[in-house]
């Protein structure tokens, strides 16, 4: 037998890493002869790096940046020649924050710009970022505003209730200080910034920003977006972390799929060519991980490689006729395996028995 592990972070309990390692352990209790091969996989937000590390030939360079509320956060950039990759969420990530201290209309990217630097600093001419799992809601202002960028009253790097006072904005000199440097944001996000589908109004729940605030902080990003550019704002991919999509469309980036980027650079279409099964997974496996998500990625690719692929995850929150739509055979959960309270006391054994239980379906 043999097949291909593929799966995302298990959110707040295992990396993407950790969870490939779980299911081949239990996988290969029941199938100890199985030909296993492992691609952990990212969409761009938090583990982007680990996974693109193991499979890039570069060198991880240590930053200290600020984090999305001033602290000091230690991050890394892999550098692979003149390409450098940059990781958003180390900077200005919303697992950086406690959930009692967040505080999302101050919240800032102003660490994303000082990761930015630290690429070009060390040579970079090609940068590309994956989008994802942010705290902040500040329209990347923060982020313009560490390569230099200035405005006249308010604050660029006071996140979004830095931008209310504000009356003129200059991106030039950030936009010098990046001359000649080619952006790719890495996002499985296509919303636009602002509206009923913009950042605030559908991202900024998660991140502790109220219904009843949601209207003024999305009108404090609408007034930046009209001192810098409006048009840009309505792009495919400018709500993404935030607005931080947003900013580096104003630098110029293309957007791309995160999923894609990964699969690309892990040679994930070879790999599902040649085995029997492909296995990928993800703390919760809902509506939310067909748009993008490395769940919906994994199983195109084993679909045109005509490889059936099933699915573990810490909780099953979709039907079978919607699982079935993604290409995706069958799901198996943790907490209905395990109980939820076993599962994240011991995510790392309790994803093995579940890994162990599914071989006993599929491995033959």
């Amino acid at each position: 037998m043999r097949i291909l592990i593929a799966p995302d972070k298990f959110a707040g309990t295992l990396t993407a890493v950790e969870a490939a390692a779980a299911i081949e352990e239990g996988w290969r209790r029941r199938d100890p002869g199985a030909e296993v091969l492992v691609a952990p996989m990212a969409d761009g937000g938090p583990g982007f790096i680990d996974v693109l590390s193991a499979v890039v030939d570069g060198k991880l360079l240590s930053v200290t940046v600020r984090g999305p509320l001033g602290e000091e956060s230690p991050a890394t950039v892999l550098l692979a020649g003149e390409t450098a990759y940059v990781e958003t969420a180390q900077a200005c990530g919303l697992h950086l924050v406690e959930p009692k201290q967040r505080r999302p209309e101050e919240a800032s990217t102003y660490g994303v710009g000082q990761l930015i630097t630290a690429a070009v600093d060390a040579g970079a001419r090609r940068v590309i970022l994956g989008l994802g799992g942010s705290g902040t809601n500040d329209a990347g202002a923060g982020l313009l505003a560490a390569l230099g960028a200035t405005a006249d009253a308010g604050k660029l790097d006071a996140g979004a209730a830095g931008l209310a006072g504000l009356e003129t904005v200059d991106l030039g000199p950030a936009r010098e200080r990046v001359a000649g440097v080619e952006f790719v944001a890495a996002s499985d996000v296509e919303n636009p910034m602002l509206g009923l589908r913009g950042a605030t109004n559908v991202f900024g729940s998660q991140k502790g920003i109220t219904d009843e605030r949601k209207p003024e902080v999305d009108g404090w990003l609408t007034h930046f977006a009209e001192l810098a550019d409006r048009k840009t704002a309505d792009k495919k991919g400018a709500g993404a972390a935030g607005g931080l999509g947003y900013a580096l469309l104003l630098l110029g980036a293309e957007r791309v799929s995160g999923i894609d980027l990964v699969a690309e650079l892990t040679g994930l279409k070879h790999k599902a060519s040649q085995v029997d099964l492909v296995i990928s997974g993800e703390g919760a496996f809902d509506f939310q991980s067909r748009d993008g998500k490395v769940i919906a990625g994994v199983a195109k690719v084993a679909n045109d490689a005509m490889r059936p692929c099933v699915v573990l995850a810490g909780k099953v929150l979709i039907g079978s006729r919607e699982m079935r739509s993604m290409g995706v055979e069958s799901a198996y959960a943790l907490v209905d395996a395990v109980g939820e309270e076993q599962a994240f006391a011991d995510p790392h054994g309790s994803l093995a028995a579940v890994a162990e239980r599914v071989a006993r379906t599929w491995a033959r």
